[in-house]
This record gives structure tokens, C-alpha cells and sequence, in this order.
């Protein structure tokens, strides 16, 4: 029999001469590592003794994963398991790898945001944390916002019937409005009569108001109109639903049923506020959009008539509404005329006033006045909008039209401003770079990129067709006769002088005077 090497000796020694834990406890296998995080061990690492106890160690394996990112991927690696072939259930399995870990609210939602396709298994993940932690209304929000993103409501009901009493708010508003996206507004609408008894919400104006604003928000107005009516004497309306009532009818492009509202509203001694107006005022416009375009100023006049003569002042979201909507349509030089009038009215524009205009005229390959507009709005006060969201946008359509030297001036600007570019903004410039042939350029900003840390990656761009240096046609030199081909040329001349001084014959002379005489007597 071979003798044990020294590695596996001290092994042996280790485990069973020491005081340590039972074999179940030495023999835990750690957490599993996460599938993109894994990396090979270094020469070091496979010494005798160093690897194998490391391995079978029965310390925590605290320092093995110390982000919470890399906690919540090994957590949601075992919820994504197969379970029909696990002898263990979940919260069995998240016992035996996971106890060590003390858990908490952000690592509960990278562990859900990580696990979109888990299911139900999510509720097993709650059943195993909740006696390690208080359970507040904030953490069943994320397993109410969860399932709904999944348009699970049965299991939503069992995640607010186990935290009855403890979920308020939060799990109330994520709940309606996750019912209201999935389409399901009549189940919010019956929610109102079933909170408090089911759940433990708290039903007053509050909460009908909220589902009254959601609803309207994605277009189902009847249903909130129809609410409203029917608890009016419990909860009875104010202004601001009435405005957000005609909102609601104006996002579902009902203009005639936004103004038959706004008019009983007003026979029933309610005040229509701006917002009310402001909301028709953009159905009008988006009306006109889609139908004809050349109306849309007489149209938005027309509407603008009738709120003044309501006697309700126009505010700046008024302006930003006519501005955007001439901007959609190409007339950037009337709204730049709107927005130089905004003052008559005591109006001073914002962050989207500026924003919408400087898109327009870079859209319209003004890029001078875009520029001028950017200063604009830092003199205004409304640098902080100016965010990688905001550059990102310019960047793009400076690059859709062409305007690759003005797009890399705005790339510096954007640098200036301390926004930091990310990796769709380096892709965006890099792609259009190699598309106008500017390789050197392209790679001075790909090395910037990857000294900056970003992942980016070298791929094919494609060249521009039109960017294509086309090679200079060689000039031929002229060709040199050879002598039968000067001599025939020579003839040819020579006949071509011969024949014009040759005397025209009389026949031909005689013809044309007698066409001459037949046509002068035919028109006398």
C-alpha cells in the first residue's frame, strides 16, 4: 500500500486530532459562488496544506462573499434550482448555505431584482427571512412589486395576507399600481372596498384619491369617473380631481368626453384649474399631430381662447406643452418664438423648456443656437438636468445627422460638466467614428474607455458607403496616331474643304423655290 502523501497526512491530522467542529459542520460545503464571478486560483493557492483547509475550514465563509451583489446572485442561484430533484426544500437549503449571513433590506431587493424568473419560490425566500428580520412595510413592498411585475396576484393576496397588520402604505400604492400597468383597473377599483378587512389598509380620501390618479394615468378615466360618482357621498370630490378626472380622458385621446366632463364639472360649481386646461390643451395638440398638422396652431389657439377667458392664468407646463408639440412637428422657429414671449405672460421657462428647444434645434441642424441654449440654461440655473440622460439624447441626434465634429465638442462639454460617460455613450461615438472612416479617432476614445474601467469590446463597424475615399482616376495622356490614321484623317478634311466649295445643283434650287411660292400664295 502506497504511503499518503504529506498534504492529505495533515489533512487527516487536522480533522481528527483537533478540536473542531462535528464532520457535518466540517464537511458544510460553502455558498455557491456566483456563475460570472468565478475565477481561477492562483499557483499559490494549491500549496499542501494552504488549499485543502481552506476548503474544509469550518469558519464562516464570511470572507468569501462580502458585497451584498455577490450574496444576493448565490442566493438567487439557489432559488433558480430545479427543485424536483432536490431531496431539500428552499428554505432547507438556504439554512444550510446561508445561515451565517445577517440579512437586510437593499440585499432582500438585489436578491429579488436578481431572481426574475425564481416564481413562487420568491415566497419561500420570505418565509425563510422573515424570522431573521423586523419585516417592515418597505421589504413587502419589494415582494407585492415583485409579483406583480410577474401579474401573480394570487400570490401578491398570500404576500398582504401574511403581513397583515404590518403593511401600510408603501405595499398599498406598489400593489395599485401594478394592478392598474397589468390592465386589471377593475380590481383596483374593487380593492377600495376590500382594503381595510382583507389587508388592514387604511380606506379614506387618501387612498381613493390614489387609485383614482393611477387609473387615470393609463387611461381608464370611465372607470375613475364612475368611482368618484359612486362615493361622492362618502368621499365627495374636490378640484383636484376634477383636473385629474379630465386628465384622464385627455391621456385616452377622448377629447369630447374631456370637455363634457369639464362642462358639467362647471355647472356643478367646480373650478377647472390649469392643469385641467393644460391637459386638453396637449389632447388638442396630439389630436392635430395625428390628423393634420397644419391645424395644430389655429386648434391650440382656440383652446388657449377658452382658458382665458375662464380666467385661468397660463403657468410654464402651458408654454411646455405648445413648445414640445411645435418641436414634434418641425416648427422650431415657432416655438422659439413662443418661448421668447413666455415673459408676457409673467412665465420663465424650466429644465424642459431648455431641454425640449436644444433637441429641436440640434434637430434641425442648428447647432450654434443649440449650443447658445445650453448656456442659456446654465445661466438659468438649470445646470443639474444637464445629466448623462440629458448629453446621451444631444449626442444621438448630432450623430443621426451627421454632425460627428459638433457631436465630439458636445462630448467634451458633457466631460467639462463632470458627467461621467457611460458605456452606451462610447459605443454610440465609437460606431459612428468608424463609420465616417475616422479610425484614429475611434481608437483614442476606445483606449479612453478602457482606462476609464468600462467593458467595452473591439466589434466590425461598418464604413459609410458615402465616407469612402473613391481612388483618383488616372489621367491618360493623349493618344499618339499611328501615320494610315493621320493620313485618313487628312482625307477626311481634305473632302469635308473640297465639298464646300462645291456649287449647289439647280434641281435642288428649283425644288425650294417652288415649296416658297406654294406656301406665300396658300397664305395670301
Amino acid at each position: 500500500m502506497a504511503r499518503p502523501i504529506p498534504a492529505l497526512r495533515r489533512l487527516l491530522r487536522h480533522c481528527f486530532f483537533s478540536s473542531s467542529p462535528p464532520l457535518a459542520a466540517v464537511l458544510r460545503p460553502p455558498p455557491p459562488p456566483p456563475l460570472n464571478s468565478f475565477t481561477f486560483p492562483s499557483k499559490s493557492h494549491f500549496n499542501s496544506s494552504h488549499f485543502f483547509y481552506r476548503f474544509f475550514s469550518s469558519q464562516p465563509m464570511k470572507t468569501l462573499i462580502d458585497d451584498e451583489t455577490l450574496i444576493a446572485q448565490s442566493i438567487s442561484a439557489e432559488l433558480l434550482k430545479f427543485t424536483e430533484f432536490e431531496t431539500l426544500t428552499i428554505p432547507q437549503r438556504l439554512d444550510l448555505s446561508f445561515s451565517h449571513i445577517s440579512i437586510t433590506p437593499s440585499l432582500i431587493l438585489h436578491t429579488l431584482n436578481a431572481s426574475p424568473d425564481a416564481g413562487r419560490s420568491v415566497f419561500d425566500f420570505l418565509n425563510w427571512m422573515s424570522p431573521k428580520l423586523e419585516v417592515t412595510d418597505e421589504v413587502y413592498s419589494y415582494f407585492v412589486d415583485y409579483f406583480g411585475r410577474r401579474k401573480d396576484f394570487k400570490a401578491v393576496h398570500d404576500v398582504l395576507v401574511k403581513g397583515k397588520g404590518v403593511v401600510g402604505v408603501e405595499s398599498f400604492r406598489v400593489c395599485v399600481d401594478r394592478m392598474v400597468r397589468a390592465g386589471r383597473g377593475k380590481e383596483a377599483v374593487a380593492l377600495l372596498d376590500r382594503m381595510e378587512k382583507d389587508y388592514g389598509f387604511s380606506r379614506d380620501r387618501v387612498s381613493m384619491e390614489f387609485i383614482v390618479g393611477k387609473l387615470c394615468e393609463k387611461g381608464f378615466a370611465g372607470l375613475a369617473e364612475k368611482m368618484v360618482k359612486g362615493l361622492a357621498d362618502e368621499f365627495f370630490p374636490g378640484d383636484g380631481i376634477c383636473d385629474v378626472l379630465i386628465k384622464g380622458w385627455c391621456v385616452d385621446g377622448k377629447l369630447d368626453e374631456a370637455r363634457r366632463l369639464a362642462r358639467e364639472m362647471y355647472r356643478g360649481g367646480f373650478e377647472i384649474g390649469t392643469n385641467g386646461y393644460n391637459a386638453i390643451l396637449d389632447c388638442v395638440c396630439r389630436l392635430c399631430r395625428e390628423k393634420d398638422p397644419f391645424r395644430l396652431q389655429e386648434e391650440a389657439e382656440k383652446a388657449l381662447v377658452d382658458m382665458d377667458a375662464a380666467g385661468v392664468p397660463r403657468n410654464v407646463e402651458t408654454f411646455n406643452v405648445m413648445i414640445s408639440n411645435l418641436c414634434k412637428i418641425r416648427k422650431t422657429e415657432d416655438a422659439m418664438k413662443l418661448f421668447f414671449r413666455m415673459g408676457e405672460w409673467g412665465c420663465y421657462p424650466d429644465a424642459t423648456t431648455f431641454l425640449v428647444l436644444t433637441r429641436s434645434l440640434y434637430q434641425a441642424a442648428r447647432v450654434a443656437e443649440g449650443d447658445e441654449m445650453i448656456d442659456r440654461m446654465k445661466s438659468a440655473g438649470f445646470g443639474d438636468a444637464l445629466d448623462k440622460k440629458a448629453y446621451y439624447g444631444f449626442l444621438k441626434i448630432l450623430c443621426g445627422i451627421e454632425r460627428i465634429e459638433h457631436a465630439l465638442s458636445v462630448f467634451k462639454m458633457m466631460k467639462n460638466d463632470g458627467c461621467k460617460p457611460g458605456m452606451k455613450t462610447y459605443d454610440l461615438l465609437l460606431g459612428k467614428l468608424c463609420a465616417h472612416g475616422r479610425v484614429d479617432k475611434a481608437n483614442a476614445l476606445f483606449h479612453e474607455a478602457r482606462q476609464k474601467g468600462l467593458p467595452v469590446e473591439p466589434k466590425e463597424y461598418k464604413l459609410d458607403p458615402r465616407f469612402m475615399k473613391k481612388p483618383e482616376p488616372v489621367k491618360k495622356g493623349k493618344k499618339r496616331l499611328t501615320l494610315p490614321e493621320k493620313m485618313a484623317l487628312k482625307r477626311k478634311r481634305l473632302r469635308k474643304l473640297h465639298l464646300s466649295f462645291v456649287k449647289k445643283p439647280k434641281k435642288m434650287m428649283r425644288r425650294m423655290l417652288r415649296d416658297l411660292y406654294v406656301s406665300l400664295s396658300e397664305g395670301i
